[in-house]
């Protein structure tokens, strides 16, 4: 899309201004001789700022359980990623892309817009455009904050969601409000808000899967209730995102698939399973095609799953490494919300719900389309323990490397599974405890400085 000079000049200006944790904190805007005045201008904004808005946290990946380095890997790494390795406070350098400011980048560009729009008159010839641009940059929000909620908030727990911390609810482009942490209760209740507000003024399909829709917010708020364990509503908003979008890629054969699926990364981008396209900050992903997939996941796979070889390609090393992201790009991995995994979350939900055959309908739905064609028998005549224990196990196997794992590591925990994570390194074992309070990942030392929020427990 073509902008004009001064168009160009203000996108420039808006990505120095939020370049970084400290800069979004701290300086104000001071562009007003350039800023847009009319829809397509907002709409220009967001097209060309996606790879601001698509960029979800790597640090939780970095410190999940689907991957491992060698001691050598490991040793070549900079401190701060062998900090996150081995779930230590890592240091962090004033400036630098982290998480944080990397995805509140995006929350400044959808309340810039935001607030933008509220000065453009909404009538009969514009409103179709005016709704969904509107619709649009709340969804973009909502999906920021629910990945930083995930990212360096607790498990949601509704016994304690109003006295743990959650994230800062930035509602403003407007630099000089400080910024405050809001409750964990209160940040979850934002990123529904602003996700149900976008719904009625989004279209049902968008024009590419880069923008925002019906689907990708029922999608949405699908993985928020999965996360808060509200599985009445998750299931609710997941059946609504398939109402609209089902769509699944058969392994065995496919117009999606890139030659076959033992080629490296055999998916095209933005497939017809892709409902919201995102992908994860390359900053921290130390276990990008270097990271040794967990061999017990590996067997995870039994004969016939065409996964194992779609997924994972040898390393040289004697282990495999993830290959087959839907970003098309083995060192970019697909972060957003697809047909695969709304399929599981209302699986998940009906067997959760007393709904067990149906739940399984969903898995065998997803599975033929993943298994050697008449290697598959569906499953059925599970007791209620067996079918989520299944259903589980196939979240791990279908969203491996999505940045799905540390938020199911968080709520499963306060289900009881007791997950423990270990990392051994030159004969050294680390260990990360369930509920440990570093499942609320550490905020960087310079935002903390800054801002003078306070910072989550060592």
């Amino acid at each position: 899309m073509k902008l004009n000079n001064f168009f160009i000049l203000f996108v420039i200006l808006s990505c120095v201004i939020s370049s970084s944790c400290k800069k979004f904190l701290s300086k104000k805007q001071n562009a007003s001789s350039v800023v847009p005045s009319k829809l397509s201008d907002l709409q220009a904004l967001m097209d060309n700022g996606y790879s601001v808005y698509s960029v979800t946290p790597s640090y939780m990946e970095a410190s999940s359980d689907e991957y491992f380095l060698s001691d050598d890997l490991y040793n070549s790494f900079y401190i701060n990623a062998q900090k996150i390795y081995t779930w230590a406070k890592f240091l962090s350098q004033e400036g630098s892309a982290n998480d944080w400011g990397t995805v509140y980048n995006g929350v400044y560009y959808a309340n810039l817009v935001l607030d933008l729009i509220k000065d453009i008159n909404r009538n009969e010839q514009n409103e179709g455009e005016w709704d969904n641009i509107k619709g649009s940059a709340l969804l973009y929000r909502a999906y920021d904050f629910l990945n930083l909620l995930w990212n360096y908030a607790k498990a949601y727990d509704s016994n304690d969601g109003s006295n743990d911390y959650g994230i800062v609810l930035r509602m403003t482009s407007n630099f000089n409000e400080k910024s405050v942490r809001a409750t964990n209760y209160d940040s979850y209740m934002q990123v529904i808000r602003d996700a149900k507000e976008a719904i009625p003024l989004l279209p049902d399909y968008p024009l590419i899967s880069l923008r925002p829709s019906k689907g990708a917010a029922y999608g949405l708020l699908a993985r928020c209730y999965l996360s808060m364990r509200d599985y009445n509503s998750a299931k609710l908003y997941a059946d609504s995102c398939l109402q609209l979008y089902n769509r699944l890629i058969d392994f065995n054969e496919d117009e999606d698939i890139v030659g076959s699926i033992e080629n490296s990364a055999p998916f095209i981008q933005y497939n017809k399973e892709t409902i919201f396209y995102s992908s994860m900050n390359s900053n921290y992903d130390i276990f990008t095609q270097v990271g040794f997939i967990d061999t017990t996941i590996l067997k995870l796979y039994e004969p016939g799953d065409l996964r194992l070889t779609a997924y994972f390609s040898d390393n040289g090393y004697g282990y495999k490494f993830f290959k087959a992201s839907y970003s098309n790009n083995i060192y970019s991995n697909f972060t957003g919300i697809a047909t695969d995994e709304v399929l599981l979350i209302r699986a998940e939900c009906c067997i959760r719900t007393g709904e067990i055959q149906k739940g399984l309908n969903d898995i065998n739905t997803l599975l033929v389309k993943r298994y050697k064609t008449g290697t598959f028998t569906d499953l059925k005549d599970l007791s209620a323990s067996e079918a989520l224990d299944r259903v589980l196990q196939e979240r791990r196997k279908e969203l491996i490397m999505r940045g799905t794992r540390w938020m199911d590591i968080k709520r499963l925990n306060k289900e009881g599974r007791s997950i423990n994570l270990k990392r051994v390194i030159d004969h050294n074992t680390f260990s990360l405890e369930p509920n440990s309070n570093f499942y609320a990942l550490p905020l960087p030392d310079d935002l903390i400085t800054i801002s003078g929020i306070p910072p989550n427990e060592p």
